[in-house]
């Protein structure tokens, strides 16, 4: 397995790596120079791509609340700058699973702070079963071992089916056209940014940056079918220090939920944000800050 480096202004580069059955991957690896302590590792949510974690990763490699420190956020296979895989079916939650892990070893992760969204953070539970050598703390954005049909049901309504924009505004109103009043408290700077996020690539053109084959794993879902609790995945996290966000209005990870996830385990601090809802984009000034002070008190 080989990767490559494409230079890149110095907030971040481009790394590329080879999966185990060919495709390449991308990894947003921001690495400051005097970086120090444990590295962070980003892991976005289903449709979802590593520049969600650019305020974030900006924020951690610039030091605030702490040394500057190392931040890769990754693309999976089918979304961002990796390439799509022309089998739908290996869009799992295992084969990505493989993909990070595979990643991790190629650019020298023994051990990180780990941060995921929603899909992200069940990819931080599973690794606590399969790899837990490489888990140092972990925030879990708006996910737990509950997932509420509800959110299911509304990310199926609208996976693959959401309709390129050609420009800011297009994406804006395309966004808002999705999610308006699970967010009511961002402002429209935000909901730009939120928006560019989500649909546009690394030379400015706006379209839909994750593959649509996607949807074809969740057409034989019943969204009304709860999916089985995973406790046991959770708690294999309870030996690191852990932080759990949750949107208020959020449909996917309910407070009752939330509350459980604190009790059961021994270090973990949970942080409602209001006015938003599944999953917060962790955009907001004091969002970046409540998390890059657990990442500095985790070490």
């Amino acid at each position: 397995m080989t990767a490559s480096t494409i230079a890149e202004p110095p907030a971040f580069t481009h790394r590329y790596y080879t999966s185990a059955d060919g495709l390449r991957l991308h990894v947003r690896d921001y690495a400051p120079q005097g970086a120090v302590g444990v590295p962070v590792v980003c892991l976005s949510g289903l449709t979802r791509n590593s520049t969600d974690f650019d305020p974030l990763a900006q924020a951690l490699a610039g030091g605030l609340h702490g040394a500057p420190r190392r931040v890769l956020a990754f693309d999976y296979r089918g979304r961002g700058l990796s390439a799509h895989d022309p089998d739908w079916q290996k869009y799992t939650l295992a084969v990505e699973h493989g993909d990070i892990l595979r990643g991790l070893a190629e650019f020298s992760i023994e051990q990180a702070t780990f941060v995921g969204t929603s899909r992200g953070g069940l990819h931080i539970m599973l690794m606590g079963v399969l790899s837990p050598a490489v888990l140092h703390a972990a925030v879990l954005n708006d996910i737990g071992p509950v997932i509420e049909p509800k959110g299911i049901a509304r990310i199926c309504g609208y996976l693959g089916k959401t309709r390129s924009p050609t420009s800011l505004e297009e994406a804006v109103a395309a966004l808002k056209a999705t999610v308006r009043d699970d967010f009511p408290a961002l402002s429209e700077a935000e909901w730009e940014i939120f928006a560019r996020q989500t649909f546009m690539d690394e030379q400015g053109h706006f379209g839909v940056r994750y593959d649509p084959a996607l949807s074809k794993q969740f057409e034989a879902l019943n969204p009304n079918q709860p999916f089985p609790p995973a406790w046991p995945q959770f708690e294999a996290l309870a030996k690191i220090p852990l932080l759990v966000v949750r949107g208020d209005r959020s449909d996917l990870l309910s407070d009752e939920t939330l509350r459980e996830m604190a009790a059961r385990h021994p270090n973990c601090e949970t942080y409602t944000i209001a006015g938003q809802g599944h999953a917060p984009p962790l955009i907001e000034a004091p969002v970046i800050a409540r998390l890059c002070q657990f990442i500095a008190k985790a070490g």
